[in-house]
């Protein structure tokens, strides 16, 4: 997998930003990838040092839309990527704050 196929888009929310002050990073990453690949692809395309990776599985939710039935949204895959004391900040995020 290419880098940019296993980090698919940063979580932009409240609670994410208040993480990124101490180099806290959440991503949506690609349902397949492990902790290790998730680690390279981020060293690789924002030139940081990362430190730990976690990761959760998010299960769709129950949605409906007027008298129907319902669905589920999709499930996704969420890593929260903390990067080394030494690392640069990821510049993405210092824009938003």
């Amino acid at each position: 997998m290419i880098a940019h196929d296993i980090i698919i888009r940063p979580i932009i929310t409240e609670k994410s930003m208040a993480g990124a002050v101490n180099k806290v990073y959440t991503f949506e990453v690609a349902k397949t990838a492990n902790k290790i690949e998730i680690a390279k692809a981020c060293e690789e395309v924002f030139k940081v040092k990362v430190a730990k990776v976690n990761t959760l599985n998010v299960r769709g939710q129950f949605r409906r839309q007027g008298r129907n039935n319902g669905g589920y949204t999709r499930s996704w895959k969420k890593a929260i990527i903390t990067l080394a004391a030494n690392s640069k900040p990821i510049e993405f995020f210092e824009g938003m704050m």
